[in-house]
C-alpha cells in the first residue's frame, strides 16, 4: 500500500467513524479535539453537530483561518499542562465525544503519548461517551468498541466508556 492509499484509508476511517459518532452520543456534554492541527477535523465536527460545545486543544495553532474555533474553546499549550486544568474547571464525566490525533513518525513516542493520556480521558468521559483515536488507549473505565466499526483492525480506535 502506498503513503497515499495510507493516509486515504486513515482520513476515510476517521470521517466515518466521526459521522457515527455524531448519532451515537448523547445530545449533553461537550466534544473535545485534542490536536487542532490545520482544522479539517474541527470543520467537519462543528458541521455535523450544530450548536455543540468543542473545544480543541493544540501546542502550537496553525490552522486555516476558517477552521479556528470560537474564542474560549481553543485551548493553548502542552496537552499535559493544559488538560488537567480544563479537566478541574469543567469536571470529570463531563465529555460525550473526545476525538484525538496528535501522534507523530515515532511509534514508541506515540504509544508514551496514549499511556500518559489515558488516564486523564478516561476520567473525563461520561457514561456512554466516545473517545475516537487513531491509536490505541489503555482505557479501564472503558469497552473497546472497534471491532463493532466498519473500520479495519488498527486503522482506528473506538472506546465507550462503561455506565
Amino acid at each position: 500500500m502506498t503513503r497515499l492509499d495510507s493516509v486515504i484509508r486513515r482520513l476515510t476511517a476517521q470521517r466515518d467513524l466521526l459521522n457515527w459518532a455524531a448519532q451515537e452520543i448523547s445530545p449533553t456534554g461537550f466534544v473535545l479535539e485534542l490536536g487542532l492541527g490545520n482544522g479539517r477535523t474541527y470543520d467537519h465536527l462543528r458541521t455535523k453537530m450544530p450548536g455543540r460545545e468543542i473545544y480543541a486543544f493544540e501546542r502550537s495553532p496553525a490552522a486555516h483561518p476558517d477552521c479556528y474555533p470560537p474564542e474560549g474553546y481553543l485551548i493553548v499549550g502542552d496537552i499535559f499542562e493544559t488538560l488537567p486544568a480544563f479537566i478541574k474547571r469543567l469536571g470529570h464525566g463531563a465529555a460525550a465525544l473526545v476525538h484525538t490525533d496528535i501522534g507523530t513518525g515515532d511509534e514508541e513516542a506515540n504509544r508514551q503519548l496514549a499511556l500518559r493520556l489515558s488516564p486523564l480521558l478516561d476520567s473525563l468521559l461520561q457514561p456512554g461517551g466516545l473517545l475516537i483515536a487513531d491509536r490505541a488507549f489503555e482505557m479501564p473505565s472503558c469497552t473497546d468498541i472497534s471491532s463493532r466499526t466498519n473500520v479495519p483492525e488498527g486503522r482506528y480506535f473506538v472506546y465507550r466508556r462503561n455506565a
